[in-house]
């Protein structure tokens, strides 16, 4: 009897690309997946920060969960301050199929689900398009590389703290087509003011209805994408805070799944803001797209 695959972070990088996870995610989707039937995050605290649990069955052939840990400390250790394993199931025996590094599949999925969700919006635009990445963390850096794999891109500018020879914000986010936040921030990082009616934000960063990272102004200007409304309702502070401050009413929230099926159409005329917190059917997908890979790559043999 064999034993589950071990994946670790190469052999899930090598196995699905951005464009792959792209795809994968835009296929779900228009298959009838639902992101609301996926299971809340269960967030456990323990001394040095908390376990983040991720189950999920929404795609019927596998079940899985990824056990995340957040450790606010490490970064001053020099080590990621998120780390993760995903752990893959047969659906019907509940048998471990295989065991993936889950901060790979955490940083491939992430990117991934924020471009599927406004690529409708950005094909329409002219190209190439300019993007202001907010972070220097692996979802900065991803975001701006999943983009790049299925659009035209003229600039990519990070704006990060101290970074010299930056360009003043303002004049990088009056030009931006897309800006990225995927910080650790927990008040807005920009004025609403400085973002385009034809721009496209996505923010990545927080999980917590008490961090945000765009401000309220821009929820009430923008169409707000979220993946599941009740899930952004309940994690997403950029969402939660700016409905209690009455900026934005939860009837208002478009999910993910109409604008990826085409059920919806946001407006080209006002600003797309993507809110995502992250939720399990996004890595169970992606695990999904990685596993076939390796499992096709498997039955060739070695070349």
């Amino acid at each position: 009897m064999t034993g589950p695959l071990i994946l670790d972070a190469d052999a899930v990088r090598d196995a699905c690309g951005p464009a792959a996870a792209v795809a994968a995610i835009t296929a779900a989707l228009r298959a009838g997946l639902d992101p609301a039937a996926d299971p809340p995050r269960h967030a456990v605290a323990v001394r040095a920060g908390q376990f983040l649990l991720m189950p999920s069955e929404a795609t019927g052939t596998h079940a899985g969960i990824k056990v995340a840990t957040v450790a606010p400390g490490n970064p001053a250790r020099g080590l990621p301050r998120v780390q993760a394993s995903y752990l893959l199931f047969d659906a019907e025996s509940l048998g471990l199929v295989a065991v993936l590094d889950g901060t790979a599949l955490t940083t491939l999925r992430t990117p991934a689900v924020s471009v599927a969700a406004v690529l409708p919006r950005l094909q329409t635009m002219p190209d190439p398009l300019r993007v202001a990445v907010f972070g220097a963390g692996p979802q900065a850096y991803g975001h701006a590389e999943t983009l790049a794999a299925v659009l035209p891109i003229a600039t990519v500018t990070h704006l990060t703290r101290g970074r010299p020879g930056s360009r003043p914000v303002g004049d990088v986010l009056r030009e931006a087509d897309i800006v990225v936040c995927a910080t650790t921030a927990r008040e807005p990082l920009f004025d609403a003011g400085l973002i385009r009616d034809t721009a496209t934000v996505i923010a990545v960063g927080s999980h917590e209805p008490d961090a945000r990272e765009v401000p309220p102004a821009l929820c009430a200007r923008a169409t707000v994408v979220v993946e599941d409304a009740a899930t952004a309702l309940r994690e997403a502070g950029d969402v939660g805070m700016a409905v209690h401050e009455r900026r934005l009413r939860p009837e208002d929230l478009v999910p993910m799944r109409d604008v990826v099926t085409g059920r919806a159409h946001p407006p080209a005329d006002r600003p797309l803001l993507f809110k995502s917190v992250g939720m399990a059917w996004q890595d169970l997908v992606t695990a999904e797209a990685v596993l076939a890979v390796v499992n096709a790559r498997s039955r060739r043999g070695p070349r």
